[in-house]
């Protein structure tokens, strides 16, 4: 079990309380700290009595996951975002779900809104043919439409679990990544791999939705734009990569459409100013994403070494796991 925490000790408390409540699975708890100066790294050793890795800064997401996952020991490895409580129970649903099968490389669960949890945060995810994917059904109340166990496209990293062969197999998380994108870069990499993800709902969290961020960063708007095309760049068809400028356009204009009425993400960026914040980091993404196509593209042809799945499976699998237009706006 690995929780990566930069400050934010109250929910990193709360997060590490609710593991405590897990039953039927026996794990350890691994906490990597990135240079957090609240004290949340010393309130999870002396409360909870978990093995904390310390970084001195802030290396991101990716690279202090790939800390703990270099440290664990176990056959499977689970992820739990500190802004993240797991219902009991959720450990050992993961567990059951993953191990049903040995070509089974990742679990997703049902992750509900902290503050609302009739509402749905992820249940497993979606990808838009840019490269852009979001959670299955977020926003909607949940009145059991995903109660029903079954494979998705991949699962979401604030709250999911993943076989360590497979990890082995294909790497860890990017580092070139740093946050945000990053677990569906890994998700598309281990299905090109030949790995399935099984969505179970009787695995449950409460998320806090952008509690690292928030919902009106203008960085975390330029992390999502610049790995939305670092992953197309590195593992999209070419069939699909060449079309990415209309997919984009396409995608802006519904995102426009929903700005104009106040609606959608663009409501978290009011006004005139909200908007050319938003522009603005849309632009920086795009050209911090520029400068790494090189990398990207050696990255591309290191994949063909554990590749099953054909450049055409590959689009069929994004196409059957689109996110409507609608949605992604």
């Amino acid at each position: 079990m690995i929780v990566v925490n930069w400050n934010r000790k109250e929910l990193l408390r709360a997060c590490l309380s609710s593991l405590r409540r897990q039953s039927d699975a026996a794990f350890e708890t691994i906490v990597v700290d990135n240079g957090s100066s609240d004290g949340s790294a010393e309130m999870a050793e002396r409360e909870f009595g978990v093995r904390v890795i310390r970084n001195s800064e802030n290396r991101g997401f990716c690279a202090a996951n790939n800390q703990g996952i270099a440290a664990a020991t176990g056959e499977f490895i689970a992820l739990l975002n500190n802004d993240a409580e797991a219902q009991p129970g959720w450990l050992a649903a993961l567990h059951r779900a993953c191990s049903a099968a040995p070509d089974i490389g990742m679990a997703a669960c049902k992750i509900l809104v902290w503050e609302d949890p009739r509402q749905i945060d992820k249940a497993g995810h979606l990808i838009f043919p840019d490269g852009q994917n979001r959670g299955r059904g977020t926003g909607q109340l949940d009145q059991g439409q995903f109660d029903r166990e079954e494979e998705v496209l991949w699962p979401d990293g604030c709250a999911c679990l993943y076989r360590a062969a497979m990890l082995r197999q294909i790497g860890g998380f990017d580092e070139d990544f740093f946050a945000y994108g990053d677990d569906a870069e890994l998700g598309l990499r281990a299905r090109i791999a030949g790995w399935r993800c099984v969505y179970t709902p009787e695995a449950v969290v409460r998320h806090h939705r952008g509690s690292t961020l928030g919902k009106d960063s203008a960085r975390r708007l330029e992390l999502i734009e610049r790995n939305r095309l670092l992953l197309a760049i590195k593992l999209f068809p070419w069939s699909l990569l060449w079309l990415n400028p209309l997919f984009f356009a396409l995608r802006l204009a519904a995102g426009l459409v929903h700005a104009g009425r106040g609606a959608g993400d663009t409501a978290h960026f009011p006004g005139l100013y909200g908007k050319l914040r938003i522009a603005s980091a849309m632009l920086r993404g795009d050209a911090r994403a520029l400068r790494l196509i090189p990398r990207m593209l050696r990255k591309r042809a290191e994949i063909r070494r554990f590749r099953r799945l054909s450049p055409a499976g590959v689009r069929r699998l994004i196409l059957a796991h689109r996110l409507p237009l609608k949605d992604v706006a």
